[in-house]
């Protein structure tokens, strides 16, 4: 196991004059890019030709770019793994043995790999026949129905069915078993949810701003992009051909917040609220990733967007993504390697000249975002910018919780609030829309005094686990309760002033996000006992 700390920067655009003076300074820390990519590189006119091309609805690479491909695109091109969606393959897989699927390796290939564009990942060495569902919660706005209709799915199953918030304030379920995934999926339409497009080599789920809407300093409200862009993504919950065969995984986040509470640096399309010529847009960053070989900084794109150009501009990052990128070796193949192999400059002018108009209106310099502002902690109560009403954040440790859990905090909503949650990137909650006078009931309720606390200790408020070698095949140690004990056994032993991000990853995946920790611990195998 090893620990190390990486520091964040702010973003550099300069303060708006009309702003500036009424924020703390504070230095931003963020991870540091391995290498810079070069601005301008000579690019043969041939790696330029689109690598896919369209075939009966389904985007599929050329044979004469199929020499040296992973295993995985080998398996997309044998059938594309929406169809298993997009045409109903799901219930014939549903009505099958997991005997008679693992006989033949295209149904093998069905459950371990395909099933994850709809979501389903097959726990094959901690819980085999059984699946985590990962679903897709465009700005981790959820509603008590929505909850009360997965904890129904999870109770079921027992021992084996939980829910995390994710570190992409998202919902994953686990325990399901695949003759329930039909049922499953129909009754994830009927509360508005959907868990398509949300693994593999597809969009992830949009990020924003945990407190949009609701915050008396935010930039933008977050929300209707981040809808949005769902929506375009998964094409209203039908399924997207055109973007679910992308050379790797792709996050996106919309910024509302000086706060950078959606991670900007680390997501692959990031869009940064700033005006020009009175207009108001976004600048855009390109890139962000982590990976267990390398883990780079988003790095600006020069680019400039209107807000009615959201959708039109990650169309155009996608696709050049999806028709350039490499499909090789899986640990190039996220986008900051086509960046790198391109230069910025020639990765700007494919992405120009496949939006409508054929060109990007270089950076503005009137950028939204503070680059001097103190992140304000979102746990505890809060006033909103509605006179008389106020939000509260609370503590759900390592993110995990049980299905009473998720009826109990479903009947907080409606109780107290307006039947809503927002879930954040640090595996946390947040109800909004408290009326002032019910705030002193609410924090006297017993699952906010007993489990899910508003005030937690300085220690566990910045703590961050992923799932674990309990669910995770990949994962070489367990995390989430090593985590619980190592930060109690701390906490006894330090007294700290300030608050420490500490991040537990069980493998160099890092799903938990060490890179942006204070104090982050990967587990890795040792040579010897």
């Amino acid at each position: 196991m090893s620990s190390f700390s990486v520091r964040f920067f702010a973003p550099q655009q300069p303060l708006l004059p009309s702003t500036a003076s009424s924020f703390k300074p504070k230095t931003w820390v963020m991870a540091a890019p391995t290498t810079a990519p070069a601005t301008s590189v000579d690019v043969d006119g041939g790696r330029l030709e689109p690598r896919v091309e369209e075939r009966e609805g389904y985007f599929v690479l050329k044979e004469k770019f199929r020499d040296g491909i992973n295993p995985q695109e080998k398996i997309k091109i044998e059938k594309d793994p929406l169809k298993l969606f997009m045409e109903a393959g799901i219930d014939e897989l549903a009505k099958m043995s997991f005997e008679d699927l693992d006989k033949a390796k295209a149904t093998k290939d069905d459950i371990d790999v395909r099933l994850k564009w709809l979501g389903l990942f097959h726990r094959r060495k901690h819980q085999y026949g059984r699946f985590m569902m990962r679903l897709k919660l465009p700005n981790g706005v959820t509603t008590s129905a929505q909850t009360r209709y997965l904890a129904s799915v999870i109770r079921k199953y027992g021992k084996e069915g939980c829910a995390d918030v994710t570190t992409r304030q998202n919902w994953q379920i686990r325990g399901v078993v695949l003759p329930d995934v039909p049922e499953i999926l129909k009754g994830l339409d009927e509360v508005g949810l959907t868990s398509l497009q949300s693994g593999m080599d597809n969009v992830r789920n949009p990020v924003g701003n945990p407190l949009a809407g609701i915050d008396p300093e935010e930039i933008v409200d977050t929300r209707p992009y981040t809808n949005l862009l769902s929506q375009f993504i998964t094409a209203n919950s039908r399924g997207n051909p055109a973007f679910a065969n992308l050379p790797r995984k792709w996050n996106v986040c919309v910024v509302g917040s000086h706060d950078l509470y959606e991670h900007p640096h680390i997501n692959d399309l990031a869009y940064m609220p700033a005006t020009k010529n009175g207009r108001f847009g976004f600048n855009l960053l390109v890139g962000g990733f982590f990976s267990a070989k390398r883990c780079d900084e988003a790095i600006p794109l020069d680019a400039w967007v209107s807000a009615d150009d959201v959708i039109p501009l990650c169309k155009a990052v996608l696709e050049a993504y999806r028709d350039l990128g490499y499909r090789g070796n899986r640990q190039k193949t996220r986008m900051m390697w086509l960046i790198d192999e391109l230069g910025i400059e020639v990765f700007r002018s494919e992405v120009a000249k496949r939006m409508p108009q054929k060109e990007l209106e270089r950076a503005s310099d009137e950028d939204l975002v503070q680059k001097q502002w103190e992140r304000r902690d979102y746990l505890g109560v809060h006033p909103q910018k509605q006179e008389g009403f106020s939000y509260i954040g609370i503590h759900i440790p390592v993110g995990r919780v049980q299905a009473d859990d998720m009826d109990e905090l479903a009947r907080l909503a409606d109780t107290y609030g307006s039947g809503e949650f927002r879930l954040t990137v640090e595996q946390n909650i947040i109800i909004p829309n408290v009326e002032n006078s019910k705030l002193e009931a609410l924090l006297n309720e017993p699952l906010l005094k007993d489990r899910f606390s508003p005030q937690p200790s300085i220690l566990m408020k910045g703590l961050v686990a992923c799932t674990g070698n309990q669910f995770c095949g990949q994962a070489i140690i367990e995390t989430k309760a090593r985590a619980l004990k190592v930060t109690e056994e701390v906490e006894r032993l330090v007294s700290v002033s300030r608050p420490v991000r500490m991040h537990w990853t069980g493998c160099p995946n890092t799903c938990g996000q060490v890179q942006v920790a204070d104090i982050g611990f990967m587990g890795c195998m040792a040579r010897d006992e």
